[in-house]
């Protein structure tokens, strides 16, 4: 059974922790902390968890809302951690108590019953990856930070049973925003952030009956709305507004079995 939980999504801190259950077994991986080492705590609590239980961590890239409190993270609990070497450098190469595992785009990850695959995605990151998980069963799709979709993505995405979606702006609302305009342009541009229409046009595409779960995720606190994310999800899925899940940016997702 492959399982996943969102502790919060957004420019304030992202992390999120996929579970694969096999018979009593459990393996748990922590992608991205993005939070001060107290919050992470206190949301892996209420997720009914301490970091000691988990077995990896992924960073996706370097940037602060992703990485947060890693170096603390991993000194304290001795968790292995993994990204590209193209993120390792951007952090400044941290020493990471030995426990730095490299990652790249196309190579398998295997963590006991959790098979991780990363894939690069256009960001304004040194090499930011993306990730497929599964259980051999079941395949969760983590796609957060990227400006536009590519054929690439879509073929990683193909075929998942879950999306974690980034529906970070609206386009309308990041044009009337105070945002100055070099903002304005990264984020809308095509290694920024993904628009609730550009995320809806993904995840058409990866339309399929056997897809349970699609949530929004990383959405602009300023430049977006729940209501317009899920909607623009809907109608390019075919389905009810409710059955779109948001990720909020403090609470998160409940737990949601893949």
């Amino acid at each position: 059974m492959l399982r996943f939980k969102n502790l919060g999504s957004g420019s304030a801190g992202n992390a999120t922790v996929v579970e694969s259950h096999c018979g009593p077994r459990v393996t748990r991986l922590l992608v991205d902390c993005g939070l001060g080492l107290r919050h992470l705590d206190a949301r892996l609590a209420q997720a009914g968890l301490r970091a000691q239980q988990l077995d990896a961590i992924f960073i996706t890239h370097e940037h602060g809302d992703h990485v947060g409190c890693v170096r603390q993270l991993v000194r304290r609990d001795c968790i292995p951690v993994w990204m590209s070497h193209g993120t390792h450098t951007a952090m400044g190469a941290p020493d990471l108590q030995g426990l730095l595992r490299l990652a790249q785009d196309g190579d398998p990850i295997e963590l006991q019953d959790l098979q991780v695959s990363p894939f690069t995605v256009p960001h304004d990151a040194r090499e930011p990856l993306q990730l497929r998980c599964s259980d051999g069963a079941a395949h969760l799709g983590i796609a957060t930070d990227l400006g536009h979709a590519t054929s690439h993505i879509a073929q990683h995405l193909s075929g998942c049973h879950a999306l974690l979606l980034e529906c970070n702006h609206d386009p309308d609302l990041l044009a009337a925003s105070r945002y100055p305009a070099f903002l304005k342009k990264r984020v809308g541009g095509q290694l920024g952030h993904l628009s609730n229409a550009a995320a809806a046009a993904l995840a058409g595409a990866l339309n399929h009956t056997g897809l349970r779960h699609v949530v929004a995720a990383h959405l602009s606190e300023q430049n977006n709305l729940p209501a317009l994310a899920s909607a623009a999800l809907a109608m390019a899925l075919g389905r009810a507004v409710d059955d779109i899940g948001v990720a909020h940016a403090v609470h998160g997702t409940a737990w949601l079995e893949v």
